[in-house]
């Protein structure tokens, strides 16, 4: 506890404000009783949306969650308070902004999203471990397993999805699904950590329509494939 409450002086001092240790420690104590009263739904909640929405906008999820956790919205868990330390902040603010920009060109968004397929996976298995810290190791690899498994279906399902969009000339199709994804992902905290059962209804029918579009999709984009390699060997006849 006395390293919690350092840790919160510090960064209150970061951010200008100055109070007495006394008032510090009360307040990470609060907010540690907050903590182990969250249930298991309630835990299990945050660790699949942290790890599906990851998928979606890493960034984005990392920003969110920490931003409400330094206004005091939500007591997060130990392993996760440094989602809102000052530079975590900045650096997710950042990066948020840069894909939020990049997401919206098409190819670009595919290329990006590619890139961070490497980064997306494990950082949502790793955020939904944390919910569970190294005090319960059991859950936490549990939870990392879930959250790994999340964000993967989600990458892979916004993937596809953009994959399908960037086969038609028009911008709109892709800005549609790029601001439909900001959406989810704010819609996605919010519902994690207001209604945990609610969002766990969500999940069910969220993961549902993933399998469902990755099945039509696939095969459109399979069609597409064949349609370009006949012209393809068309032309070469031609020629």
């Amino acid at each position: 506890m006395d390293a919690l409450w350092l840790q919160i002086v510090q960064w209150l001092h970061t951010v200008g404000l100055h109070i007495d240790s006394g008032t510090a420690q009360a307040v990470a104590e609060g907010a540690a009783r907050a903590t182990q009263q969250l249930d298991m739904p309630g835990l299990l909640a945050l660790a699949a949306a942290l790890g599906w929405a990851s998928g979606m906008r890493l960034y984005a999820v990392v920003f969110l969650v920490g931003g409400m956790g330094a206004l005091g919205w939500i007591a997060l868990p130990p392993a996760l308070t440094v989602l809102q330390h000052p530079v975590v902040l900045m650096a997710s603010g950042f990066m948020l902004l840069v894909e939020f920009f990049a997401d919206k060109v098409p190819w670009l968004d595919s290329a990006w999203d590619a890139v961070h397929a490497f980064i997306r996976v494990p950082a949502g298995a790793l955020l939904a471990a944390g919910v569970f810290g190294a005090d319960n190791a059991s859950m936490a690899v549990a939870a990392g397993l879930l959250g790994g498994t999340l964000s993967a279906t989600a990458l892979a399902t916004k993937m596809t999805a953009r994959a399908a969009a960037n086969t038609s000339p028009e911008p709109f199709s892709n800005w549609g699904l790029s601001f439909l994804e900001d959406g989810l992902v704010v819609a996605t905290v919010w519902l994690a950590t207001q209604h945990p059962l609610a969002f766990g209804v969500a999940l069910v029918l969220a993961l549902a329509v993933s399998a469902l579009l990755l099945v039509i999709l696939f095969k459109f984009l399979r069609a597409v494939l064949r349609r370009v390699s006949s012209l393809f060997s068309a032309s070469a006849k031609v020629a």
